[in-house]
């Protein structure tokens, strides 16, 4: 190997590291042993065998050395590879090489265990690891295991005779080209199984296909799709989760009399002689594989792509409502994949009510546009209809990648057994179970949230009782229309109650969400942001849509800013009313909240108690509203409106503004401004004279109720 070569090719994948937008992140680095390892690999993309040796030589320091087909060491480039330490898989003396290495502990390797690139991600089949190939299946191969074992028994057999038979050791070390028996590792040899998720994989034109075609006639159609992936990989943007499992000590397996009596020998036993040991060896190598290829792909990083083609491989109609399908993928995604012993990307630890709502991060609409694009479902309104022989039929190994990435990411996370009963039994469920489900899941999740929030900032004269901050849902008499109905700021979901049970007499299922925070004490609300509050009205949503066929949104004063926010994310929603909405408060200290806050924050990070983090509340409503008010969260309400302000256009749904002329609070002309900003053409705005905020309790609040059934009754 050439130093300088090798360390340069270090220095072109930093370089490449830098202007590619790849995310690379590194899992599992504690497991890495003390000792020579040969690492294996999962093979999808050239990328691999240009950044592994680079990131495992900079968490070991010692040279990694790796096979390459023998196809490759042609001209320039056979030098180059043969500079940097990689052997060709012909080489004469490969095993020699690669067994001296370990024992001297020079050198790790890296092996794909499956012989080549699997762009098909097609590893398992019937329960067994089959590598899908151009020409059919195969095993993986136990050239890693085989190779291992040996090294381990040359190691642990020169270490064992030198003491008793010196001139056997010499003439072993000699004949790997050791300088003397000196040179043999103490440390024991491992196997290292490390699994590489990228996500996504998508592949598109992109400016390296320009620069091949522009520099390379008749480029072969395998190097344009490999370019086309792993470009677009590189150059858009994917994540790459590099994770290495428990190092597996080959050790433990040549504890067979057989094979220690073969150790300890004392008569001469040549590199390629045939041992007595050499059968028992050969089975536990099939052993030793079994396992690294089972801790390769238990480590897959699940995502947000495994789940939805899985789920939409696995469910049996050929026709399938969207809604119907994010739920299932919801209810997938909510696992509690950790506990399962399944690794997943960090986008799965946030709250997936998203996927039943607006979809926000594009995690639905991405693999859709995918799925759409390569014929694998067409959308016939909002029902997508499956193309059966994009499953069935076999695609070419080599295009696959281009053709049906849909089944390839599918593929990738059949060895997943637990993962796959989970699917199983959500994607063969009819969709009323499936509703069902995520109705209780969403529902006791709530509670329990709230419970575990009342529990831990429980204030002792100062925390109303459960029953005030506790969502809750009322039964209607029909399906058919569902309203979400949002508490205002400092409040709870009891502020709501009376409007809730008037429109549940009118046969409406109602649900009253808490928004985090709320319903606890003030320390609790000082923690939340606007986003916290804006889950939890998603997860109101996803309840009531999991319901009744349609769902109107409304709220009260910050409540109904958070209505508004929500009919103007998500089209699904019938209707909206909101009753004092906030667009700029009436309170003038409110202005300098913004500025409060961020004192605060300096004031903490220097460690010094100037800070005032909550003013007094005089509440209407004592038994419901809190005393203080966190500084903190009239800021938060304030960026609650910047947001909003830009969307009000996008409603475009029937509309009911409603508010009261001496609002104390609210400014009446601010929610005028929100009346007019609305794209709505039927819209409705209501100026009531009370002299209060609080108008859907209490004298004359009947009026209100009145009002806003007879804007949902016709909708």
């Amino acid at each position: 190997m050439n130093r300088f070569a090798y360390l340069t090719s270090g220095f072109a994948v930093k370089a490449l590291s830098r202007l590619s937008k790849a995310r690379i992140n590194i899992h599992g680095k504690e497991n890495l042993p003390e000792g020579t390892s040969i690492f294996v690999i999962n093979h999808f993309t050239r990328i691999e065998t240009l950044l592994m040796p680079y990131y495992i030589y900079h968490l070991t320091g010692l040279p990694v050395w790796s096979l390459a087909d023998y196809g490759l060491f042609k001209g320039s480039l056979g030098v180059y590879l043969d500079k940097v330490g990689a052997v060709s898989t012909k080489n004469p003396d490969r095993d020699r090489i690669i067994v001296k290495s370990l024992v001297a502990g020079e050198a790790n390797w890296i092996i794909f265990p499956e012989g080549f690139m699997v762009k098909t991600k097609k590893i398992f089949e019937k329960g067994q690891f089959m590598v899908s190939s151009p020409d059919g299946y195969h095993r993986p191969h136990t050239g890693a295991a085989t190779l291992a074992l040996r090294a381990e028994f040359y190691r642990r057999r020169l270490l064992r005779i030198r003491e008793n038979s010196p001139d056997e050791a010499r003439r072993v070390s000699e004949l790997f080209g050791m300088d003397s028996v000196k040179s043999v590792s103490e440390k024991p040899i491992y196997i290292v199984p490390v699994n590489i998720t990228y996500y996504p994989i998508r592949a598109r034109e992109n400016i390296l296909n320009k620069l091949a075609e522009n520099l390379l006639e008749d480029m072969p159609e395998r190097a344009t799709e490999e370019i086309m992936i792993e470009g677009t990989m590189l150059l858009s943007g994917v994540d790459i989760d590099i994770r290495f499992g428990k190092p597996i000590p080959v050790g433990d397996f040549i504890c067979y009399t057989p094979i220690e009596n073969d150790i300890a020998a004392i008569y001469e036993i040549n590199f390629d002689d045939p041992i007595p040991s050499k059968q028992v060896m050969q089975n536990i190598s099939l052993i030793i594989m079994q396992k690294y290829m089972s801790a390769i792909y238990s480590m897959t990083t699940v995502n947000h792509d495994h789940l939805f083609a899985s789920v939409l491989k696995q469910i049996p109609f050929q026709k399938i409502d969207e809604a119907d399908l994010r739920r299932r993928v919801f209810l997938a995604a909510s696992l509690n994949l950790g506990k399962s012993d399944i690794f997943h990307h960090t986008s799965l630890d946030a709250d997936q009510t998203h996927l039943l709502t607006d979809d926000r991060y594009n995690k639905y609409k991405e693999f859709i546009a995918i799925a759409t694009e390569k014929g694998v479902i067409r959308k016939e309104g909002s029902t997508l209809v499956k193309d059966a022989s994009k499953s069935s039929a076999p695609s070419d190994f080599h295009r696959m990648r281009i053709e049906n990435p849909v089944s390839v990411i599918a593929n990738e996370v059949e060895p997943l057994a637990v993962l796959q009963r989970h699917i199983r039994g959500i994607a063969w469920q009819p969709a009323f179970r499936i509703r069902r489900r995520v109705l209780n899941y969403l529902q006791n999740r709530e509670v329990l949230k709230f419970e575990n929030d009342y529990r831990n900032y429980y204030i002792e004269g100062e925390s109303k009782g459960r029953e005030i901050g506790e969502p809750f849902l009322l039964r209607g008499a029909s399906k058919d229309m569902g309203v979400v109905l949002i508490h205002g700021y400092m409040a709870a979901p009891a502020e709501v109650r009376e409007l809730a049970e008037y429109l549940a007499r009118r046969g409406l299922w109602v649900y009253c969400p808490r928004l985090k925070g709320h319903g606890t004490a003030p320390d609790d609300l000082a923690l939340r942001s606007h986003k916290d509050w804006i889950e939890s009205v998603d997860a109101g949503y996803a309840v009531m849509s999991s319901l009744c066929r349609q769902v109107v949104a409304g709220g009260f004063s910050t409540g109904a800013a958070l209505a508004l926010d929500l009919a103007a994310r998500v089209s699904e929603v019938r209707g909206v009313f909101a009753v004092c909405p906030p667009l700029r408060l009436q309170d003038f200290a409110a202005r300098f909240a913004p500025a409060v806050d961020t004192w605060n924050r300096l004031m903490t990070k220097v460690h010094l108690g100037a800070k005032k983090e909550f003013v007094e509340n005089r509440p209407e409503n004592p038994h419901i509203n809190y005393v203080r008010n966190p500084i903190s969260g009239v800021k938060e309400i304030g960026e609650l409106m910047d947001l909003l302000e830009p969307r009000l256009s996008q409603i475009t749904i029937p509309a009911m503004i409603i508010q009261t002329l001496n609002d104390p609070v609210v400014n009446y002309k601010g929610s005028r401004e929100i009346f007019g900003m609305l794209g709505s053409e039927d819209k409705q705005y209501i100026l009531f004279n009370f002299d209060r905020h609080g108008i859907l309790m209490g004298k004359g609040s009947h009026k209100v109720h009145e009002a806003i059934w007879n804007f949902i009754k016709y909708l």
